[in-house]
């Protein structure tokens, strides 16, 4: 059985009746409980605080609010119901939590939290995160990637061996669920890459990943535009991509200045490289690659 302790509308409800044996729902607004009656007649609900648990020997189902008056919540605490507030509340039960994919993780963690933190994409996009109680999560498994369109997962139980080295063939920028869950290591071992930082999340190697999109690397380049003009034009770049990690680069102000006028698509891939004293700014120029099934 699944109980939808914060069911609103009933969009939720309405899923969960293909896949669970029984489900019921409450919420503590009367107008969304009402329009939840209208869209799920056949699922029991009734007017609760999900503050104050009402059901038991259930899976439970918690969708705080994270917007107020359009403005997005950072802080978890100010979620409504707040995060804090439902994990005591729920503390002992088999529970799982939509979030924000920008949650602070760490801060989870502090407000207890031990359970599984699942990071999910579907799109191209980072589109949510949830928190499975120690009840539901796999066992030695903290963080986990979904990534719908291709339907891969990744765990930080995976193998994370990775070393990092200079760019092969290919450059591969890994999906946002896998780089929001921290599982970068994990995915390059997976498909034996590697880092072209051990704190940058561009990954290369000499094959790219079924389903993945890829950048053939034709130059590696310094951050001069005056140089990287020059090689734009050698390669007839018309339509032009930029990609940048770890460099405070504007990638919209730095396309309107390079005034690309040829006929090719030709990415820009533009990343930090060592620290310290070695720390330099490269600019890969890559031919992009559609993604492969």
């Amino acid at each position: 059985m699944v109980h939808d302790a914060t069911c609103s509308i009933g969009t939720e409800l309405a899923a969960l009746r293909s896949t669970a044996a029984v489900v019921i729902g409450s919420d503590i607004d009367e107008v969304r409980l009402a329009m939840a009656r209208h869209n799920v007649p056949d699922v029991a609900l009734c007017r609760a605080d999900a503050l104050h648990p009402v059901s038991r020997d259930t899976v439970v189902l918690l969708d705080p609010a994270r917007r107020s008056g359009g403005r997005r919540r950072f802080d978890p605490r100010d979620y409504v119901p707040p995060l804090d507030g439902l994990l005591d509340a729920y503390r002992g039960r088999a529970t799982v939590v939509k979030c924000a994919p920008g949650i602070d993780f760490d801060a989870v963690r502090q407000l207890g939290f031990d359970g599984e933190i699942e990071v999910t994409s579907a799109g191209g996009s980072v589109r949510e995160a949830c928190l499975w109680s120690p009840e539901l999560a796999e066992p030695g498994v903290r963080r986990r990637a979904c990534v719908l369109d291709r339907d891969e997962v990744v765990t930080d139980a995976d193998p994370d061996d990775c070393s990092a080295g200079p760019a092969g063939r290919w450059i591969v920028d890994p999906d946002g669920a896998i780089v929001r869950a921290g599982l970068v290591r994990h995915y390059a071992a997976r498909h034996k890459l590697w880092q072209l930082d051990p704190d940058i999340a561009y990954l290369s190697g000499d094959h790219v990943p079924a389903g993945v999109r890829g950048f053939e690397v034709l130059d590696e380049l310094p951050l001069r535009e005056k140089v990287l003009r020059q090689a734009l034009s050698q390669h007839d770049c018309g339509q032009l991509e930029i990609l940048a990690r770890g460099v405070d680069v504007d990638p919209d102000a730095l396309r309107r200045r390079l005034r690309a006028k040829g006929h090719t698509s030709i990415s820009l891939v533009i990343t930090r490289i060592g620290s310290g004293a070695g720390e330099r700014t490269v600019v890969f120029v890559c031919r992009p690659a559609a993604a492969v099934r």
